[in-house]
């Protein structure tokens, strides 16, 4: 007899159908339990975070491709030492403004000629499908403005709208927090690494008032330029430089902080260069032994050690031997904080200073004044018109414009030394970059051209002396001409 559809069941239908709800429900109860510990499973969670992260950042990653002339050492960074050659290089870089303006490294686009950046595939997500697809976006951009003793540098794209990534606050950054690099390392696109935050400031060079922030995420070369971001897929630096004897990662890396990064992004956008603030004065780190021989009430924090005539600082009533309690309201207990304040500070107002000055606190308001990077605004317009191989150099004549910026400046005239470069029959001309030459065996040379011509009339084997600005001092390099 057939079993009715619905209505009681028999006895013996009842003895059958109690034992098939029992396997159905032995078969359920695992299946239901291993859907909770999916949800449960912190290493699922992990997963499915750093796959939204990624969703996140991607988009807004790009590949920078350089063809010109670069100065990059072996770890990627500028240096005044390195040697100019003819090569294309690859970078990382991503987007800080919708309008397509796009941040990287100084020394990405150093000698640039031609900048084309490399756009990410629309719906880029770290997924097998995008990973594997031909399709790529290649753009000119062009370089808005570099500071490169950051080593910044803004690019913009024309004619694009692009997602932003947001930055970071600095103040909140932590030892330990969890951090990916996004990048290009050796030029392979849409590379991931991960890893901790391993000191929130590191000052690599004590001589230097950056700050870096110091990662164990592997950091390549062709990293540089790209983001740091944090676990909410905010900024928190831009990959610059790492430390390894063996040219790859050593689980020492370094990003400029984001806060260095807004204020230079900013100054880039607005005016095309760094503008840094200066009050007129000299400071120095309080030893014990300074402390107790000048009488010092502190054996700690940072002393004024020169007030510059006619400066701001003497003008608001600035002492030597003041010690510094505050700047803005911000404790100023080391110099490397005092240092990278002052270089990140735009404010239009005066710098709100406290200092101690023997047992009592004094409060000065000292109005600032403008100082730019010497030669940041240098562009190479025709790199073989301008290479100069009897001292295996690139020069650039200074013009009205570079003299108008540039600090420290004896004469408006002369030719920097843009950067040595490979190849040269001079390589042992004692030139480095950033190097000013004022004459030639007592000849004024006020132009590529003067000095060109200078050469040409100077016999082979002739000795030579260069009359040279380093660092503000004047000084003669002398050699025989080859």
């Amino acid at each position: 007899m057939p079993i009715p559809a619905c209505g009681p069941c028999s006895n013996s239908a009842r003895r059958f159908a109690v034992p098939i709800l029992c396997a159905v429900t032995a078969c359920l109860l695992p299946l239901t339990a291993l859907a909770q510990s999916a949800r449960t499973d912190p290493l699922q969670q992990m997963n499915e975070a750093v796959d939204a992260l990624t969703r996140k950042v991607w988009p807004s990653v790009v590949q920078i491709m350089v063809t010109g002339y670069g100065t990059r050492d072996d770890n990627g960074r500028s240096d005044v030492s390195a040697v100019l050659s003819r090569q294309r290089s690859v970078g990382s870089g991503f987007v800080i403004d919708p309008e397509g303006y796009i941040m990287t490294n100084a020394h990405v686009v150093s000698g640039a000629q031609r900048v084309e950046v490399v756009l990410p595939a629309s719906g880029a997500d770290g997924s097998l499908m995008t990973a594997l697809t031909p399709k790529t976006t290649v753009v000119p951009a062009r370089v808005v403005g570099t500071a490169s003793e950051i080593d910044l540098a803004l690019l913009k794209v024309d004619g694009l709208s692009l997602p932003a990534l947001p930055l970071a606050t600095y103040r909140q950054l932590r030892q330990g927090e969890t951090v990916f690099a996004f990048g290009s390392p050796g030029g392979l696109r849409n590379t991931l690494t991960h890893g901790l935050v391993s000191a929130v400031a590191r000052q690599t060079d004590p001589d230097s008032p950056l700050i870096f922030i110091q990662t164990d995420a592997p950091i390549n070369p062709g990293n540089s330029g790209g983001p740091l971001v944090n676990i909410r897929g905010e900024v928190v630096g831009v990959n610059t430089f790492i430390l390894s004897p063996s040219g790859g990662s050593d689980g020492l890396g370094f990003a400029i902080p984001c806060a260095t990064v807004r204020t230079v992004f900013r100054q880039l956008k607005e005016h095309g260069r760094l503008r840094r603030q200066e009050v007129g004065m000299s400071i120095q780190t309080i030893t014990p032994i300074m402390a107790t021989s000048l009488g010092l009430p502190r054996t700690s924090g940072v002393v004024v050690s020169d007030v510059w005539p006619g400066g701001p600082a003497e003008a608001a009533g600035l002492k030597i031997g003041d010690i510094l309690v505050s700047i803005d309201g911000d404790p100023a207990d080391n110099l490397p904080t005092v240092n990278y304040n002052f270089r990140l500070r735009d404010s239009p107002m005066p710098v709100r200073m406290v200092v101690l000055r023997g047992t009592s606190e004094v409060t000065l308001n000292v109005s600032t004044i403008e100082q730019y990077g010497t030669f940041d605004s240098i562009t190479i317009d025709d790199p073989a018109q301008d290479v100069i191989p009897e001292l295996g150099i690139m020069g650039v004549g200074i013009d009205a414009r570079i003299a108008s910026q540039a600090k420290g400046l004896r004469d408006p005239l002369g030719v920097i030394v843009a950067a040595r470069v490979a190849g040269g029959t001079a390589g042992d001309v004692p030139l480095q970059q950033g190097d000013v030459i004022r004459t030639l065996n007592t000849q004024v040379t006020a132009s590529v051209k003067d000095l060109r011509d200078l050469l040409r009339k100077t016999p082979a084997g002739a000795p030579i002396t260069l009359q040279i600005q380093r660092d503000g001092r004047l000084m003669y390099v002398s050699f025989t001409l080859e």
